[in-house]
């Protein structure tokens, strides 16, 4: 018998429904020991909210009945789609979530909604509405139609965790009432009636007095009226919604020109560089070489079990960050108390065309964007955590995914794409940061009737890779957007492929408006080593050859440090930072003169770096004070093999691999180069490389760097003198940051199990 799920039948034809024992049984035999046979929980959590953490649609059930929830006690089970169709009937019948629709009028409630019910005064619906109230855009799928009544015509019955009402008095006399957003032993947070958020330690207060009412006032509204609101908040399509100006809010509003002159506000991070020109450097110098050994940790935030490769944001002493499952949190940064928290349910990415992490945010308005594991560009509320719109920028079922942060500018948000390794091929969106709509789409890979079409044989271009899987950098003052490109594929195979593979391993110099490309350099062509060309495009000024010059610079995976004129694309200036034995230099062009016999081959070709490179997208540092550039470097060797295999789109297509010598192991080392020539100036020595774990230099003269075992490491910045270090007790694969928040200066970084922040006494 065909089982269907989630039936809009009345509650009272429940017992009627000829499976509902037959559930019931199966669930008392597989959950009632965690969740209790009525389901109201135990050891477990209750089931008969409607509210599930995971997610409330049939998918979402079936996925945490079959496969667990990783990190709990919640096993997964091995059952019959039938059998798993039966659970989810149940846990629908026992949350009231099988019953009729409301009879009311869809449109009618709308208008009501925002309207004369002024609803939306203090509720989010569809990205529309108030942030005092919780967000209602999903709330039919939570909880029933009956309790949805109930809350509407008895708002003081029951009220939303996160939405008590509080009167906080100061000790200056001023008094603050609102809703209590996260409050614990020592701290409160709360929206008071203007929507302005307020952080405060209790015992800088006077007096603080919690409210057994809901802010919600009580309705006027008759029978039919509720009837309507009730059919908007369960049938009312999102997407019907009309469009709404978007005016962000007074007291927290990150605009185009703050973000051009981040360096003027040095106490917060507002792009994941730190700045649009990529220097991923701080000009905050209250720490310094004569006092960086006193610091100490002062809070540490909770991750969870993942991949955690994020660069938070700190905004006006807010801090917001990513997690490895594209979960986000905005934290008080002075304290580390959570303000907002969002999950996000992710569907079975293709986790082989893929790494299943996040790296952060983007900040423009109000607003916060985050590009998901599921192609997905997202755009939450910076205060609330409010989903205002979720846009697909790809088909994840087809191999894409996003894990870098967006890059936010004039109205515009800027995503690239992950798709090196399964066939597929790469680009660079553009999206209005107002409605999500996307704007423009530039190819990675040479199109038809492009002349470079001509550099991939055959119908290579087809599968050609260059994924765009890093955030890139901008300058405000010629309004040109710089983004790499990675590895074309297959990766470690280049027979069917012969030519330079444009536009892989390239950095882009786009225009934003249109998208259209400006001009492009490539590093690497013909790339056979999945060397990429993703690292960051840092945009400096400087002298060469005795000519002032704007100039981008780059320390690339091949192991070469490049100096480029980022008006015009012209190679100036470059050599090898890192170990290597592919290539005896650069030509005037920059290209490099490949030495014969490193290309991998079936038998194996010993080659220098390995495939992860000589330095990764773990930020280097720009320091203007001493004209360095800082760059972590692993120096390792490989044997990369090569095989031939016909291309599948959304399949694995990485036409061999590298095995890293482990009589080499992997040194490593903080490196120090002249930043208009490359020049080494000093190197500290890591015990293990960690090319993917960036550095961050501040105006105190001290630079902080991480080792992937896990300590955090100051040294002088001048001379690569050690200064301080701190064990964090877990993996680093991230980089750091400086804020600060009531004057203090802060470093803050994220390691695999937490992220940690640092001050002086």
């Amino acid at each position: 018998m065909k089982i269907i799920i989630g039936l809009l039948l009345p509650t009272a034809l429940l017992a009627q429904h000829p499976q509902t024992a037959e559930a019931q049984s199966l669930f008392v035999k597989l959950c009632s020991a965690c969740h209790g046979d009525n389901g109201k929980g135990g050891r477990g959590s209750d089931l008969t909210t409607g509210q599930w953490a995971r997610g409330n649609s049939d998918d979402d059930l079936r996925r945490v009945i079959t496969k667990g929830i990783p990190g709990t006690q919640m096993p997964g089970f091995v059952l019959s789609e039938a059998d798993t169709g039966l659970l989810i009937l149940h846990l629908r019948a026992i949350s009231g979530g099988l019953e009729k629709a409301a009879a009311g009028d869809p449109e009618r409630g709308r208008a009501s909604f925002f309207g004369s019910g002024k609803c939306g005064n203090c509720h989010m619906f569809g990205g529309r509405g108030g942030l005092r109230g919780p967000d209602l855009s999903r709330i039919a799928k939570s909880t029933t139609l009956a309790k949805l009544r109930k809350s509407i015509e008895d708002p003081d019955a029951e009220i939303s965790a996160g939405f008590g009402g509080v009167d906080v008095q100061l000790r200056t006399g001023k008094t603050v009432r609102g809703v209590a957003r996260y409050e614990d032993s020592f701290d409160i947070q709360i929206l008071d009636e203007n929507e302005g958020l307020h952080r405060f330690r209790k015992s800088e207060l006077l007096a603080l007095k919690h409210l057994d009412r809901s802010g919600m006032p009580k309705p006027t509204l008759d029978a039919g009226a509720v009837d309507d609101l009730l059919a908007f908040l369960s049938r009312y399509p999102l997407q019907d919604l009309p469009p709404v100006a978007w005016k962000p809010a007074t007291d927290f509003n990150v605009t185009f020109e703050r973000l051009k002159s981040s360096a003027a506000e040095p106490r917060n991070w507002l792009t994941h560089w730190g700045s649009y020109s990529g220097t991923h450097s701080s000009g905050l110098k209250a720490i310094t070489p004569a006092n960086v050994g006193t610091l100490r940790s002062q809070w540490s935030y909770q991750f969870g079990a993942g991949l955690n490769e994020t660069t938070p944001l700190v905004v006006d002493g807010m801090m917001f960050t990513t997690g490895p499952q594209n979960n986000a949190t905005a934290l008080d940064a002075r304290s580390g108390n959570p303000i907002w928290q969002y999950t996000r349910p992710l569907p079975a990415v293709a986790s082989h065309c893929t790494v299943m992490t996040n790296r952060g945010f983007a900040v423009l308005g109000d607003r916060l964007y985050m590009a998901t594991l599921d192609a997905h560009l997202v755009a939450l509320n910076a205060k609330s955590g409010n989903v205002i719109f979720d846009v697909e920028v790809d088909d994840f079922r087809k191999g894409f995914s996003i894990t870098h942060a967006p890059l936010a500018i004039d109205g515009k948000i800027i995503v690239g794409i992950t798709a090196g390794e399964c066939a597929l091929t790469g680009y660079v969106d553009a999206y209005d940061a107002a409605t999500g709509k996307r704007l423009w789409r530039t190819r990675t890979v040479a199109q038809p009737g492009d002349p470079n079409r001509a550099s991939w044989a055959g119908n290579s271009a087809n599968f050609g890779g260059a994924p765009t899987w890093m955030t890139g950098t901008y300058d405000a003052e010629t309004d040109t957007l710089y983004w790499a490109t990675g590895n074309p594929g297959p990766d470690y195979n280049g027979d069917h492929r012969a030519g330079d593979n444009l536009y892989s391993d390239c950095v882009l110099a786009l225009d934003p408006k249109t998208g259209k490309m400006k001009w492009y350099f490539q590093f690497m062509p013909h790339d056979t080593h999945d060397w990429d060309a993703t690292e960051t495009m840092v945009l400096i000024d400087g002298m060469v050859r005795g000519k002032p010059r704007k100039l981008l610079v780059t320390a690339q995976r091949n192991a070469f440090y490049y100096v480029l004129d980022r008006v015009t694309g012209e190679f100036l200036n470059g050599q090898a930072f890192a170990k290597q034995n592919w290539a005896s230099g650069l030509d005037d062009k920059g290209h490099p003169i490949v030495l014969p016999g490193t290309d991998p081959t079936s038998k194996g070709v010993y080659t220098c770096p390995d495939a992860l490179g000589a330095a990764n997208w773990g930020a280097p540092s720009y320091d203007a004070a001493t004209g360095l550039f800082y760059v972590s470097v692993k120096e390792t060797c490989a044997t990369y093999t090569s095989v031939d295999k016909s291309p599948v789109p959304g399949e694995g297509f990485t036409g061999g691999g590298d095995q890293i010598d482990p009589k080499l192991g992997e040194p490593g080392f903080i490196r120090a180069l002249e930043a208009t020539t490359g020049k080494l100036r000093w190197e500290f020595a890591i015990k293990k490389g960690a090319p993917s774990t960036g550095n961050l230099a501040t105006a105190g003269g001290v630079l902080f760097a991480a080792s992937a075992d896990g300590n955090l490491i100051a040294l002088d910045s001048r001379t690569g003198r050690h200064l301080w270090h701190y064990q964090t007790g877990a993996r680093i694969i991230s980089s750091p940051i400086a804020y600060a928040v009531d004057g203090k200066q802060h470093i803050a970084i994220a390691t695999q199990s937490m992220l940690i922040t640092f001050a002086l006494p």
